[in-house]
């Protein structure tokens, strides 16, 4: 691993009881998970996918990495956009705004969204070419027509937990790495939100993709870093053939 990977590898689990994947980290050169980590794969849906309503850009060339990437972890976890027709998030339910535009709602700032993984749509679908047949959980987020939800764990009201947290605790989880779709935004809240819940948080950099509005990417990565979520490459994991 280079140093500022393994610098920011135990940046990440500062606080903790040096644990087994810690320890692999300083005596080997690369860091392989243990049944005390788990992989959240963030949000790989037709709709934020080249050819989607609300596409990332290069959002596809990811999926083959995240597959492979999976065969490295024990526990993995998908998560869906799952929004109402007429969401706050969306344009289309306030008249005279346009995406991208920014409003203030009962929680704070929200970022108006064109219309995108609308419940039980084609484009709401995790992208078939996900190949992740040991996954054992799919979270649903975003379907409170009130609130807006880009992390795994919590709505952006702050307050409504997914419930995500508690299932990850009760399998004895320390430590998640999060990949997906998008770095800035549901990625970022994701690995934020396990960082103030008291789990170690690693984005695995090549395997998400960013959108990139009005500097969102640079200050989601700023964030990131005064939170203590470590940033690594794939290459920097141990993943079996």
């Amino acid at each position: 691993m280079p140093h500022a990977s393994r610098r920011s590898f135990l940046a990440a689990v500062g606080g903790f009881a040096m644990t087994s994947l810690a320890a692999n980290a300083l005596a080997q050169s690369k860091i392989k998970p243990g049944a005390d980590a788990a992989l959240i794969v963030v949000d790989v849906q037709y709709c934020f996918l080249p050819g989607g309503s609300l596409p990332v850009a290069k959002g596809d060339e990811i999926i083959p990495l995240i597959n492979r990437i999976a065969r490295a972890f024990q526990n993995v976890v998908l998560t869906q956009d799952w929004h109402t027709a007429n969401h706050i998030s969306f344009a289309t339910s306030h008249a005279g705004k346009k995406p991208f535009d920014v409003i203030d709602v009962p929680y704070g700032k929200q970022v108006l969204w064109p219309d995108h993984c609308v419940q039980g749509t084609d484009g709401a679908a995790i992208h078939r070419g996900i190949d992740i047949p040991h996954a054992q959980l799919v979270i649903r987020k975003g379907f409170n027509p009130l609130v807006d939800s880009y992390s795994a764990f919590m709505e952006a009201d702050g307050a409504s937990k997914t419930g995500l947290d508690g299932y990850l605790t009760g399998r004895g989880i320390k430590t998640v790495y999060v990949v997906g779709l998008a770095t800035d935004f549901c990625v970022a809240w994701t690995a934020l939100d396990a960082r103030k819940l008291g789990l170690a948080a690693i984005v695995i950099e090549d395997a998400c993709r960013g959108i990139d509005t009005q500097g969102s990417l640079a200050a989601a990565w700023k964030n990131m870093e005064t939170a203590g979520v470590a940033r690594v490459q794939s290459s920097g994991l141990e993943i079996p053939a």
